[in-house]
């Protein structure tokens, strides 16, 4: 296969895997909008899974709900815009990429973008999803998380093998 095609093929991989975590988490955002009230809190799998719809309009846990529109489209819309373009741009552009950390990078870009694209049409991100097992307590988040968090623990898995197998330099002071 020529350099030609591996880069669209590459390219085709990494608009995949970008679109269906994007796809993913806005379809199910769109069942819940749809579906569940704010006053509903549904109890699954024993009481361990539950289903609830908190519109977030701060970041993560609702971190920086308070400060002032303006900072807040800045530090929460426009600084990832430019983040997950600039990141979605290197990752086509760089030559020498492997493919897990590669595909680890698209489903945070994609969960990324989920999550922005809520804040530009609805000013908030849905968030419906809570886990409960004993003390281990989840926030309540969504679909977008989901794909973020699995594209760190990749790359975190993925780095940390990979340095497993090599031997470490001793600096000696």
């Amino acid at each position: 296969m020529n350099s030609k095609a591996i880069r669209l093929l590459k390219i085709a991989l990494i608009l995949t895997v970008v679109m269906a975590n994007i796809g993913c988490d806005q379809v199910s955002k769109h069942i819940v909008r749809e579906r569940i009230s704010s006053a509903d809190y549904i109890s699954l799998a024993y009481n361990h899974f539950h289903l609830m719809k908190v519109e977030n309009t701060g970041a993560f846990l609702s971190l920086g709900d308070g400060i002032p529109a303006p900072i807040k489209f800045v530090l929460l819309t426009l600084l990832p815009i430019v983040v997950l373009l600039g990141g979605l741009g290197y990752l086509i552009y760089q030559k020498k990429i492997a493919t897990i950390p590669l595909i680890a990078a698209c489903f945070i870009i994609g969960g990324g973008i989920g999550n922005v694209y809520d804040r530009l049409l609805y000013h908030s991100v849905t968030d419906f999803m809570h886990i409960g097992l004993g003390i281990f307590q989840t926030g309540i988040f969504n679909m977008a998380d989901v794909s973020v968090s699995v594209g760190v623990i990749v790359f975190l898995g993925y780095y940390y093998w990979q340095g497993r197998g090599k031997k470490r330099a001793i600096v000696e002071v």
